[in-house]
């Protein structure tokens, strides 16, 4: 972020110079969002809330595991039982059955188990991006109110250009957090561009006439 700071706070002083006017009105702050994320009581309260999410899905999926675990446990002993060479082949038959059944049922508690770890992942990280974008919009809101009580022009993020709750992170779209029109010279930096050469302008087609609809018709 460093290099963007570089980059952008010469720029906007050039352009400053390059107009007296804002020159003498322009007053740049920074504000480090990161810093102001991690620090705000309602991103530590939404935290607190994720933290609590984690714990539930994570016993849900605890129990999950336990039963599948218990579940091949009993295939594999009804597969043991179906290939004993001491009992009859009536009797391997039905175990076979039965051990057939308990894999079909292991394999779906298997996939429920999958499906419910993909969905518990894409629920936290739903949660963690709609609380994230809700604390950047009230951050972004104080951002605006004290830019504009202290008179500044230009507010600047010094922190990386992004911020993250937990393992989710939402992109900042600009550096530049708040800005006032007063610093806007494109005006003032086209009057500073090279005219161009005569021929480098193309002349304007010539519109073609276009007869009238009503030429050669026979009118009463």
């Amino acid at each position: 972020m460093r290099n963007i700071l570089r980059t952008i706070i010469p720029a906007v002083l050039l352009f400053t110079f390059l107009s007296g006017s804002a020159l003498a009105q322009t007053k740049i702050a920074t504000v480090d969002l990161q810093k102001l994320f991690d620090n705000y009581w309602k991103t530590k309260q939404a935290s607190a809330a994720i933290q609590d999410r984690v714990a539930q899905l994570t016993k849900d999926d605890k129990s999950m595991v336990e039963d599948l675990q218990k579940a091949n446990d009993v295939y594999q002993t009804l597969l043991q039982q179906a290939n004993d060479p001491a009992i009859s082949t009536e009797e391997r038959d039905r175990r076979k059955k039965d051990a057939d059944a308990k894999f079909k049922l292991l394999q779906d508690r298997k996939t429920a188990l999958d499906q419910y770890e993909r969905e518990a992942q894409a629920t936290l990280n739903d949660q963690r991006q709609r609380m994230s974008e809700k604390i950047r919009a009230e951050l972004q809101d104080a951002i605006t109110a004290a830019a504009k009580a202290g008179g500044y022009t230009i507010v600047i993020n010094s922190a990386a250009n992004g911020i993250a709750l937990g393992s989710t992170s939402i992109s900042v779209p600009s550096a530049v957090l708040y800005s006032t029109s007063q610093v806007d010279l494109t005006a003032d930096v086209m009057k500073q561009l090279p005219p161009p050469p005569i021929d480098a302008i193309p002349a304007a087609p010539a519109t073609p006439s276009v007869p009238s609809l009503l030429m050669g018709t026979n009118r009463p």
